[in-house]
């Protein structure tokens, strides 16, 4: 707590400094150039403060607030990221653990949890829906492997436009489209989609109860539901909640990726229970991801990885001192990578 005081003293320093010489500077300038210049120097200021703030309290954001946060931090985010990772942003599969062919593994991540949710080549999907789709990576590797059409929804309109010019490039624009619309309100008709996907997108929705029931409403009778999310371990008998040492740690990651309060697998399934679900099967492959964090970090080692992130600005940043937090709650048993599948009823 001391460095972070200490960070929040000398940031608020370097704001107050700023302030005063924008003051001074300026009051030796009369008209309207002069009061103009000075209304944009303070309102840059207000944005530094204001981001100073919000990195230094644990408040929880309202839903408006987060979609706002999601989509400009992704709008920000996804071009680094595509530039050092590539078009999948999410883990990768880390069996052998010590394996570096690491754009690979997040194919293969892709691969192995269809496997293990058992969708099956024999009896591919028709049609697929991604449920938060980043640009739009498991939407063409699925609309590839199962020679299905798919439809990805995110937040931001940088990633929606991304996956539609990927798409293009790759031959696969009559398969694949990909727009901006809130997973709490899909734009699609009941009943649409053999195959309904949700890779890492489940933790930043503010209300999991309407999302569990969005992915039934578009899942067709009888459709595979998949959802791979990072969440909180599963409390043990006698606990009502997580401890404090551990709430304090998520509410730090929660600042950084705009996320809401977690949950966990347990609650996940009561969920889709209550929706009816069937064939309900759940696993943990914390162990199975675990490397990849320390990989993100190695990666961005290097001048072009460090230049993008200074310039791609002050959230994205944060999100990169967000993954040794993300990477401590993995080493304590309290982040879950969390496995999750069943089917509509017919």
């Amino acid at each position: 707590m001391r460095s972070i005081a200490a960070v929040a003293t000398a940031l608020l320093l370097v704001l107050a400094t700023r302030v005063h010489d924008v003051l001074a500077f300026h009051s030796v300038s009369i008209g309207t150039k002069a009061r103009s210049s000075i209304s944009t120097e303070l309102r840059g200021v207000r944005t530094v403060a204001r981001r100073v703030r919000d990195s230094i309290t644990s408040k929880e954001r309202t839903p408006e607030d987060l979609k706002v946060g999601i989509a400009g931090f992704y709008d920000r985010s996804s071009k680094l990221w595509e530039d050092v990772w590539g078009e999948h942003m999410h883990h990768g599969y880390y069996i052998p653990e010590d394996r570096t062919d690491h754009k690979q593994a997040q194919i293969d991540l892709i691969d192995e949890v269809l496997n293990w949710a058992e969708v099956s080549e024999d009896k591919p999907p028709k049609s697929a829906v991604d449920v938060g789709c980043g640009i739009g990576g498991s939407s063409r590797h699925i609309a590839r492997k199962y020679g299905c059409t798919t439809q990805g929804i995110t937040l931001s309109p940088y990633q929606a436009n991304r996956g539609n010019e990927l798409a293009k490039e790759q031959g696969l624009a009559d398969q694949c489209t990909f727009r901006v619309a809130d997973a709490l309100d899909q734009p699609f008709d009941s009943n649409s989609f053999d195959l309904v996907w949700s890779l890492e997108s489940g933790e930043h929705m503010p209300d999991k109860d309407k999302f569990v029931n969005e992915l039934f409403r578009v899942a067709a009778p009888g459709g595979r539901i998949i959802i791979v999310t990072w969440c909180h371990r599963d409390l043990q008998p006698g606990e009502e909640s997580l401890n404090k040492k551990e709430e304090r740690l998520l509410a730090k990651i929660n600042r950084a990726y705009y996320l809401p309060r977690w949950c966990s697998v347990d609650d996940y399934i009561k969920l889709l229970e209550r929706n009816g679900a069937q064939n309900v099967k759940r696993d943990d492959w914390s162990y199975v991801i675990a490397p990849f964090w320390r990989a993100v970090i190695k990666s961005s080692l290097n001048f072009r990885s460090v230049w993008g992130l200074l310039k791609s600005g002050f959230s994205t940043q944060r999100g990169a001192y967000a993954m040794f937090l993300m990477l401590r709650g993995f080493n304590m048993g309290l982040i879950k990578f969390g496995m999750i599948t069943c089917t509509k009823p017919q």
